[in-house]
């Protein structure tokens, strides 16, 4: 709910008391409703408060607690109160009001440098500890929020943002480019795998699931939270797993729904934001409030290209879910003006970094801009259902039901899934076959060779030994058709790097628009639930997704509820809204092309070939044509070099 700062002296002397008012400063552009410090020998702790949740409300951070020798500052939403309540014995006439740093410094008087472990919510924290004359800090599992670190000289530095960090002595805008070779090697939106670095040579962040400990003039890293399935839940029926499902995911739905203003949710077509905005539009309806939704429809003008399994403008399925739920205030937004190209430098200021995600980055800034005037306080999304409460791949779960030599349950997938989709059995069988016996025949080879086309400048590549760094990660099959889906899931949960930008993106938005992001779907309780779930519920009778599409029965319409044929496909007009601007996109990239500051870094060749190939005109289906996409992430990281320069 802040934006948090602090500084450490290594030596526990006297911090000057300027280097605390210059660090601060630099969250002045960012609105809040308290700003306050705090300092003792040898620390420094600052908050830049936005008040979200009605028990932050006058609430004062940093706090110290004289009696337990603690001070902290936070920018933290705890969701699991109640349970941390009973374990901490807190009287039940102090839970209330009690904000969720009290309750973070009350389990730290407890559990001490255990205490991420018992937290869930989304939360950076750092702690000073007078007695051990150390600073404690510690990171939410998936990063939801923001913490960079610096040293300085016997200097010592935290923050929510980049910039300040930057106010102490001897730091400069050096670049990394062991990060920058990881940003521009990988396809994906991930921006590097190394959690630990930044852009910058000298700014560090801290991991999510890390905490940190600074005592003795040494800085210690340690990992609290693993992801890994446990043992699995064996219920007598369907109808308990249901049962089971509902319970923990609206509680991970009501627990975020806590905010003294407006609640807000990003709504598409689909299951995962639509059973997120069910069961919050339930939950607000008792506290007499709506739900607002926000949702993003391309321009009336243009003309959807996408296949018929695609759909660009949801709105029909949306209206559907509003009108089946109820107790929604529906918005749909569509941006007139705004298109990828447009919106570059804001973005960078915002991020303070390149970005990857421009395909959707002018309606996520429209609905903030759209939804801030609403005096929404938390927007919910479902951003990580793919991988929890909607998981259910179907032709994976064939391929393990070959593979196990279950032929009989195999047959009958098979044969209901062809059903359902309308698709002839030997087609699908064509391509679960191939990927339960990948290395039989010319289509291995066909794999083997997979490539796209490669933005990073090959000699950087070479010189800072990215592939070979990548590989390590299991990262040198991007985009293979045989990648089991199960593998991916699997890595989703144990490799940090999936997440960390999700993290960058809503802390800073959130500071930007006074409204934080918050995700049902990635709650704790609700990833270990699913994790622990049997594959024979996530598919089932040929139906994939299967467990949230019986437990939403009369949730969700039977439209969106029982859809398997068609999906939604978000920013397919980003290149229509170009139109206009499509001059000055080309001649920028000649710029970008004849500039040997870019060539240091990208590959300059390929991207004047991708300019070839993309013509002169601004075809609307060349949104996903990846020649388009690495030249828009080409020219997203020349702007940003540029800046630094």
């Amino acid at each position: 709910m802040s934006a948090i700062a602090g500084i450490y002296h290594m030596n526990h002397e006297e911090i000057h008391p300027g280097r605390g008012d210059a660090l601060m400063a630099q969250f002045e552009p960012y609105p809040a409703d308290r700003v306050h410090t705090w300092q003792a020998q040898g620390a420094f702790l600052g908050c830049h408060a936005q008040w979200i949740t009605p028990e932050s409300v006058g609430e004062i951070l940093p706090f110290h607690d004289r009696e337990r020798g603690l001070a902290i500052t936070a920018d933290a939403i705890i969701d699991n109160r109640t349970e941390l309540f009973d374990q901490l014995t807190v009287p039940r006439e102090d839970r209330g009001d009690m904000p969720d740093s009290l309750l973070i410094l009350l389990a730290y008087d407890q559990w001490g440098e255990d205490t991420p472990r018992y937290l869930v919510g989304d939360f950076a924290f750092v702690i000073w500890d007078e007695r051990r004359r150390s600073l404690f800090g510690a990171r939410d599992f998936s990063g939801n929020r923001t913490l960079y670190l610096a040293r300085s000289s016997e200097l010592f530095a935290f923050s929510t943002i980049i910039e300040p960090l930057f106010t102490l002595p001897g730091l400069n805008k050096s670049m990394n480019e062991q990060w920058i070779s990881e940003f521009l090697a990988i396809p994906v939106t991930t921006d590097a795998v190394d959690c630990f670095s930044t852009v910058y040579s000298h700014i560090q962040q801290l991991p999510p699931s890390h905490s940190l400990t600074v005592s003795g003039g040494r800085i210690t890293f340690s990992r609290y939270c693993t992801l890994e399935p446990k043992e699995r839940l064996n219920y007598k029926s369907d109808m308990e797993y249901e049962e089971a499902f509902r319970e923990v995911f609206n509680a991970a739905v009501t627990s975020r729904i806590r905010t003294h203003r407006q609640v807000g949710a990003h709504l598409s077509g689909g299951l995962d934001s639509g059973s997120v905005a069910s069961f919050a539009a339930r939950a607000l309806r008792k506290a007499n409030k709506p739900l607002h939704s926000f949702s993003y429809y391309p321009l009336e003008d243009f003309v959807d290209f996408t296949p018929k399994s695609r759909i660009a403008d949801e709105r029909p399925l949306i209206m559907s879910t509003v009108s089946h739920v109820g107790n929604i205030k529906d918005n749909y937004l569509n941006f007139p003006g705004l298109s990828p190209f447009s919106e570059i430098d804001d973005w960078l200021e915002t991020m303070e970094m390149p970005y990857k995600f421009f395909e959707n980055s002018f309606w996520l800034k429209g609905i903030y801009e759209r939804a801030y005037h609403e005096n929404i306080g938390v927007m919910l999304n479902g951003q990580r259902g793919n991988w929890t409460i909607s998981w259910g791949p179907a032709l994976d779960y064939q391929v393990n039901l070959i593979r196990q030599f279950r032929w009989i349950r195999f047959y009958r997938e098979l044969q209901q899934y062809s059903h359902s989709l309308g698709v002839k059995k030997s087609r699908v069988m064509s391509v679960v076959g191939k990927k339960a016996f990948p290395f039989y025949g010319r289509f291995t080879t066909q794999i083997s060779d997979y490539q796209l086309p490669m933005l990073i400048n090959p000699q950087f590549a070479k010189r800072t030994q990215v592939f070979e760094k990548l590989q390590t990660y299991g990262l040198n099959t991007w985009g293979s058709p045989l990648n089991s889906a199960y593998a991916i899931r699997e890595d989703q949960f144990k490799q940090l790097y999936f997440w960390n930008i999700n993290g960058t993106i809503g802390t800073k938005l959130s500071l930007k628009y006074l409204m934080w992001d918050r995700d049902p779907t990635n709650d704790l309780r609700v990833i270990r639930f699913c994790l622990s779930v049997p594959d024979d519920q996530f598919v089932q009778n040929g139906v994939d997704r299967a467990l949230i599409r019986r437990a939403t029965e009369g949730y969700l319409p039977d439209n969106v509820r029982l859809n398997h044929r068609t999906r939604g496909v978000q920013g397919a007009d980003g290149v229509h809204r170009m139109a206009e601007s499509w001059d000055a996109f080309i001649s920028e990239l000649h710029q970008l092309i004849a500039d040997p500051a870019a060539a240091e870094f990208l590959n300059t060749e390929q991207l004047a070939d991708s300019l070839g190939r993309i013509g002169t005109e601004p075809r609307p289906e060349l949104a996903f044509d990846f020649n388009y996409r690495i030249l828009m992430r080409g020219l997203i990281f020349y702007r940003f070099i540029k800046k630094q320069t």
